[in-house]
């Protein structure tokens, strides 16, 4: 039997979504509490990893089982043996041929920044802090150049692993909430760092150091080292991925 998880979590407390053998991950944290519950030993596979410090609003894995377990037990078991930083918010049943990575048909980010002279303290490990003002329109116009398939090299980080550096953007919001500037974006999959590397280059841009042009040239280049620093983790949320409505998932995953 296969199974889909909802899965909910705070990235502060762990070394990103991957299990390592020197630091807490939520999948090794998952994969226990998941074990307990069949009393067998369970493997899951994400819809997208998280880097250290990364948090997620519904993340989507997937396992395989024989313990003859229903959807609230799955549910129900595993949080009462997880830590307070992660919650199964839903499982599914799902056919063997789904896959949480490479069934999705995009992946949905959102990036926070407190924008206001202070720093913050309530959203401390939750948005990043810039006290300069930020333009929001010439981010937005900045940001528009990246919309589509491009090779997104100059955005990518060293260590990336993927086999090709090109992605199709499909999606790129930037909004202001009072002292909140909100980035959301949306792409068929993403490289590693690429969504706080693409921000680390925005900021300047917001601060009216570099034009809006900047960030098309950027992308023309594809030289990582032209590009801004990569933002910090604190901001970004694994908003979740998008599947077919025919994989059986719930109205927050499915398109």
């Amino acid at each position: 039997m296969r199974v889909a998880l909802g899965i909910e979590y705070n990235g502060c407390s762990f070394m990103g979504w991957q299990r390592l053998g020197h630091g807490p991950s939520v999948q090794a944290t998952l994969e226990e509490a998941l074990s307990r519950v069949a009393d067998d030993p369970i493997e899951v596979t994400c819809a997208g990893r998280t880097d250290s410090g990364v948090h997620a609003w519904c993340q989507v894995a997937h396992f395989d089982t024989r313990a003859p377990r229903s959807e609230r037990a799955w549910v129900l078991g595993s949080n009462s043996c997880l830590p307070h930083e992660i919650a199964v918010l839903w499982a599914r049943e799902v056919g063997n041929d789904f896959h949480a990575r490479f069934a999705a048909l995009s992946r949905r980010y959102r990036y926070r920044i407190i924008n206001r002279p202070v720093r913050a303290a309530y959203d401390a490990g939750k948005a990043t802090w810039e006290r300069r003002p930020l333009d929001v329109v010439a981010m937005q116009t900045a940001a528009n150049h990246l919309l589509g398939e491009h090779d997104f090299s100059a955005f990518r980080a060293s260590s990336c692993q993927a086999r090709t550096a090109c992605r199709r953007l499909d999606r790129f919001r930037i909004s202001r909430q009072m002292d909140n500037v909100l980035i959301e974006i949306e792409a068929n999959a993403f490289l590693h760092h690429m969504v706080r590397n693409i921000v680390g280059s925005l900021l300047p841009v917001g601060r009216g150091e570099r034009p809006p042009a900047w960030i098309a040239e950027l992308l023309a280049g594809r030289d990582r080292t032209q590009a801004g620093p990569t933002a910090p983790a604190d901001g970004l949320v694994f908003v979740g991925p998008r599947y077919p409505q025919s994989c059986g998932l719930p109205a927050e995953v499915s398109v």
